[in-house]
């Protein structure tokens, strides 16, 4: 039978969630306190230290922290605005948010609260926040915060106790995991209702929620029930369940949505979940109870916060292990990153045909989770993420000249500067000036007219091919064809292959003469086809015409 209270700590760790416990005294079950869910990646994290009163700030890039904000008691939910200039805290302790300047790091505004505030996350418009509340006036409700008046504009009564709150990506529904009751709320928030309550017996207590990235599934880790649920949004109904290690609390998904990875509190480690197949393909140890986890989509790595050894283990997703432990402050519980904007700092190659068509590498950095790449504002196709540092794509067709390629992940995109500029390249061009002569061979035995249909290219780039024909007058025919030459009637086709600038090159074949062929003999020679484009159509026929007096005196 699952455990219906959190494992004990260790005596240090007693206070732990001593506050979020008083809210479930009549239930008996301790508290646990739940990360909550933004959808900003970057380049810092912000860490509640639920016992110490304070966020840690970590620089990702050096893995050190940075700066430690004090905000008020207990601190628990933690979440970083999309455009990732204000940093939203919610204390269970004094009942209030603490927003945070990420410029300066400092505490810019206080947001009165009804007791014990816990989940918080961000619209993706970063206009309102949405935060779980466990009792006060609308008891277990989430209080809606519009952004730029700091106010509660709107109250939302769910069951179940908020212990976790997602987003979808439009921005349409606030799902609410409520561990208290096992519901999961679904609201909308345009109406700021709830649409449909989901329960299931095998899902119990659920403590972290996150969204698919395409927002067509949410996934609760249920603490009770030792297991990941599946939902569809479309029909708000399990459609499975993923077992995993004892007392799964918080939830983060990879920006491609392939992999959720689940903290395992009771287990030390976190788990990972291939959504394709619904099961769990590896086990990360990581430090004692972990409790919080984010994914960082802009380096792709994961944040999870030890609890019971204050320190915060960062995971490379790509080998899943554990690259970094980082010290922070007493019981660190939530954790969330903030969005750190893509940079492109090479192009290769750095230009291409105007047709498009062709592989460039984007080398920068913060492009994990890059989800459109525009040439010149046109988008790129076949966009394929290698690492955080490359992404590969197809260049669309685009006008001769230079552009800027920007690249686009879940933090915005990306600036423009020389670093970025491809140049297109003028479609390349070859005119061909068709020339025909002709040479008469008189005698009594075999009399002929000779014709040579030459391919003259005036440029400015190399013929890689071309196609002339020359139309023989009615009744004539066409003798000793050369190589690339075939007749059909009075037909002569002949193709060409390549053919520098200012180069020529020319076929001959014959026309018989006999009796009837007296008089005029007009032959026409014609480009039918070229590669590349011939800019000028002007020189592309030229005719011959021989005067045959008799078998054996003509002229041309």
């Amino acid at each position: 039978m699952p455990p219906t209270t959190r494992p004990r700590r260790g005596p240090r760790k007693r206070l732990t969630a001593l506050v979020a416990a008083f809210a479930l005294a009549a239930t008996g079950l301790t508290a646990l306190s739940t990360p909550a869910h933004a959808a900003a990646p970057g380049a810092t994290a912000y860490v509640t230290n639920l016992r110490g009163n304070s966020v840690s700030v970590i620089d990702a890039t050096t893995g050190t922290v940075s700066a430690t904000v004090p905000v008020g008691t207990f601190p628990s939910g933690v979440a970083v605005s999309p455009d990732g200039a204000e940093v939203y805290v919610t204390n269970q302790g004094s009942n209030n948010i603490s927003v945070i300047d990420a410029a300066t790091n400092t505490v810019s505004a206080t947001i009165p609260a009804s007791q014990f505030p816990n989940p918080v996350a961000f619209a993706p418009d970063g206009a309102h926040a949405y935060v779980g509340v466990s009792l006060g006036g609308g008891a277990q409700g989430v209080r809606v915060i519009d952004t730029a008046t700091h106010t509660v504009t709107a109250t939302v009564t769910v069951t179940g106790q908020p212990f976790d709150i997602a987003v979808t990506p439009d921005g349409g529904k606030a799902i609410v995991a409520g561990f208290v009751g096992s519901t999961v709320s679904v609201i909308d928030t345009a109406t700021n209702t709830v649409t449909a309550t989901i329960t299931s017996p095998s899902a119990q207590t659920p403590a972290g929620v996150v969204i698919s990235p395409d927002g067509t599934h949410a996934y609760t880790a249920n603490y009770n029930s030792n297991n990941v649920s599946v939902i569809d949004l479309a029909t708000n109904t399990i459609t499975g369940t993923v077992p995993v290690a004892s007392g799964p609390q918080d939830v983060s998904i990879s920006p491609d949505g392939a992999h959720l990875y689940v903290t395992t509190a009771s287990a030390n480690a976190v788990a990972v979940i291939d959504t394709a197949t619904s099961a769990v393909t590896t086990t990360i140890p990581v430090g004692t109870q972990p409790a919080g986890i984010r994914v960082n989509p802009a380096d792709g790595t994961a944040y999870v916060t030890n609890t019971a050894t204050d320190d915060v283990s960062v995971i490379d997703l790509t080998t899943n292990a554990v690259t970094a432990t980082i010290g922070v402050g007493d019981t660190p519980y939530n954790v969330d990153v903030s969005p750190a904007r893509p940079i492109v700092t090479g192009l290769s190659p750095s230009s291409g045909p105007a047709a498009g068509g062709n592989t460039v590498t984007i080398t920068g950095s913060h492009l994990y989770s890059t989800s459109a790449v525009k040439f010149g504002g046109t988008p790129a196709t076949n966009v394929t993420v290698v690492n955080a540092t490359t992404v590969t794509a197809t260049a669309p067709a685009h006008t001769p000249g230079t552009v800027h390629v920007t690249v686009t992940t879940q933090a915005g995109t990306s600036a423009t500067g020389n670093a970025d500029q491809y140049t297109y390249l003028p479609e390349p061009e070859a005119d061909i000036d068709v020339d025909l002569t002709a040479q008469p061979h008189l005698g009594i035995l075999v009399p002929y007219l000779s014709y040579t249909l030459t391919a003259h290219n005036t440029g400015p780039d190399a013929v890689t091919s071309a196609t002339l024909t020359a139309t023989l007058p009615p009744g004539a025919t066409a003798t000793n064809l050369p190589a690339g030459c075939t007749a059909a009637a009075t037909t002569v086709t002949c193709t060409y292959g390549t053919i520098a600038n200012g180069a020529s090159t020319g076929k001959t074949f014959r026309v018989p003469l006999h009796l009837l062929s007296l008089g005029h003999v007009t032959v026409t020679g014609v480009r039918a086809t070229s590669a590349p484009t011939d800019p000028n159509t002007a020189n592309d026929t030229a005719t011959k015409t021989c005067h045959v007096i008799s078998i054996i005196l003509a002229t041309c």
